[in-house]
This record gives structure tokens, sequence and C-alpha cells, in this order.
């Protein structure tokens, strides 16, 4: 008789949980980290246009050239630094790994940081290592660099902003970090757009430093586009993990057209941050007198504490607003939630029915 999966499958893979994406039809989407804007119709006409004259019969560019130079100069990246392509920026975090996982390597991350961090590790068989970040979710530098010095990781990743808590680490304890680290530095730069802050340009300064970025937050989540910046020397061995034609034609063509008109871009930008602002506002006035606490952000969401927040979640839901769940995810998310930032009539919807729910 053939072996089953529970027979075959590595032990540490049978124990994880895969990554749960609720189904969303017919909601308020507030779950996701999405840009809630669609592009404007001229551009969108332009795209169409694109497509209708792109050969889908053949094969995409592998190397992905004309989107390289797109992002080299919307993104700022040094003529110094290589670029890799992603489909999404988890393939990238998975050829990192897979790239650096000899036997006993470890993959090292503050935490609660970005759980694809950790369920990548154990595909690849890294061991994982993760230190708690503070209470209020800031970097603790000792415990990092003691981390650090034990563990020896091959490669550290950090999400800048933090997701799921949102803030800007402290710039001086990474760049002390990327000193003392002895391998690769990841610095996961998802919510660039909204944070006014990057480590792009030290690349230069620091041969052991990647910069990993999505267009997903941008506004173009469907197309699955990620990219990574580092020494030429990183990128050459990271490419030969890279499937052939990994980032599809349609992606490839429509990201560069999109990245051409950066000021569409900026201003959709600009007024997730603007709605950033006022959703913190309003949910700061419901914690003057609510059990409620929210944290500052430096991305498009925002991380708050309820109290019995999975029944506030589920309320939500039943009113047809879907955010996140974290409650149980790790110790210093108990009854946290996190809502993306949507548009004002959105963000209205969220606060009238949280407002109704905490007045009950």
């Amino acid at each position: 008789m053939p072996a089953s999966p529970d027979q075959l499958i590595r032990p540490e893979i049978l124990a994880l949980n895969a990554y749960h994406v609720p189904p969303a039809s017919g909601m308020v989407k507030l779950d996701a980290m999405e840009n809630p804007y669609a592009l404007p119709q001229a551009l969108r006409d332009d795209i169409a246009q694109r497509v209708a004259n792109t050969p889908l019969n053949r094969y995409p560019d592998p190397a992905g050239s004309e989107l390289k130079t797109v992002l080299r100069q919307t993104m700022q990246v040094p003529v110094s630094a290589e670029i890799l392509l992603g489909n999404g920026s988890d393939e990238i975090i998975q050829m990192i790994a897979l790239a650096l996982a000899k036997p006993g390597a470890a993959l090292l991350a503050p935490e609660p940081g970005f759980a694809m961090y950790r369920l990548i590790a154990a595909f690849c068989g890294l061991r994982y290592i993760g230190v708690p970040l503070t209470a209020n979710f800031e970097l603790d530098l000792d415990a990092m660099l003691a981390a650090i010095a034990r563990e020896q990781p091959a490669v550290v990743f950090i999400a800048y902003p933090n997701n799921p808590s949102g803030n800007l680490l402290d710039e001086q304890s990474l760049l002390a970090l990327l000193a003392a680290a002895p391998g690769l530095v990841v610095m996961d730069e998802a919510y660039h757009a909204f944070a006014g802050s990057s480590f792009m340009h030290r690349l230069p300064q620091f041969p052991n430093l990647l910069v990993m970025r999505t267009l997903s937050k941008l506004g173009l989540a469907g197309l699955r586009l990620g990219f990574a910046a580092a020494a030429p020397a990183w990128i050459a061995q990271l490419d030969k993990l890279r499937l052939p034609y990994n980032v599809n034609v349609l992606t490839q063509g429509i990201a560069a057209r999109v990245l051409q008109n950066p000021a569409v871009l900026d201003h959709q930008a600009g007024e997730i941050v603007r709605e950033r602002a006022n959703l913190l506002s309003a949910l700061n006035e419901m914690s003057e007198t609510k059990e409620l606490e929210a944290f500052p952000s430096a991305a498009n969401f925002i991380l708050f504490r309820i109290k019995d927040a999975p029944q506030v979640f589920d309320q939500l839901k039943a009113r047809g607003i879907l955010i996140k769940n974290l409650h149980g995810s790790h110790p210093q998310l108990e009854n946290c939630l996190r809502v993306t930032v949507g548009t004002p009539q959105e963000n209205s919807v969220f606060l009238g029915a949280l407002q109704s729910i905490i007045s009950e």
C-alpha cells in the first residue's frame, strides 16, 4: 500500500497551519493592507491597450529588463546595487531562505512580526529565532544583539515599518544590528510608501544589506510583484533560485506602465497617510472613555487593543466589515485587532460600527 502523506511529509510541515486568507466577498474589506483606490480611468484605458497588444503566446522576458529599469528609477535604487524580481515579496523571502539553509543555519527576526518569516523558515529547514519586541513594540536592542552573538544567524529579517504593529523601529538600533550581523540583513520595506523612511540609500554602505519591497501596498496587489535590491554578489547567487519566468508578461508590462506614472501612486499614498491620521485620531478619541488602545503607525494599517477582541471582530464581521483578528497569534498581541486604512467612507463605516459595538 502506498504511504500516506503524514508518513512522508516532514514533521515540521505536518505541524504547521497554512496561511489562512478568509473569504471577503461582499464585505468592507479592511484586513489585508491593500490600497483601496482604483487607478485613474485614463491610466486603466492605457493599460487595457497595452494588455491587448501583449503577446500572450510568448514567454515573458526572463530578466524583466524593462521593469528593472523603471524600478531603479522610481524606487531610487543605487547604481551599485542589482535587482531581483519576485512573484510578490513572499517568493523573495523563500529564495533567501532556500539559499541560506545550510544544516543548522538560523533565520532571526523580532516578533511579533510578519508571519511568513517563521513559516518560510520551516518550509526551508532553517532554525527560526524570534526575539520579542518591547511591550510597546519597540526593538529590544540588547536582546537582539545577544541573540545575534549567540545564534550567529545566516539572515536577519526586519520589517520596516513592522507588521503587525505598524511602527518604524529605531534607525540607530538597526544600524547597530547591521554592523553586528554576521550574515545577511533584510529590510522588508513593504510599507515604504507610507513611512517616510528607508534603508535603500544605505545599500552602498553595507555589503550585507538587502532591501526588499512589494508593489502590493501601492495598489497593485493583484499583480504579485516584489523586488529585492542588494550588492551584485548577493543578487547573483539568489537569482539561481529564481524559477524561470517567475514574473509573468502581464505583471511586467502593467507594473512598468503604472510606475511610469509616479504622481498617481504618490497621490494615493498621500491620501492613505491623511486618512491614517484621521482614523488614528478617531480611535484615540474612543480610547479616552473605552477600553481601547490604538498604536501609532507608519504603515497603511493601525493596530489596536480592545477588550474582548475576538468578540468585537465577530461583531464587526456580522456587520459586513472584515478586519484582522490577531488575538492568539502571539502573546504580545492579546486582544489585538488590525484595521487597514480604507477610503474615507470605508473608515467611517468601520468607526461607526466599532463605536456601536463598544457602546452596547
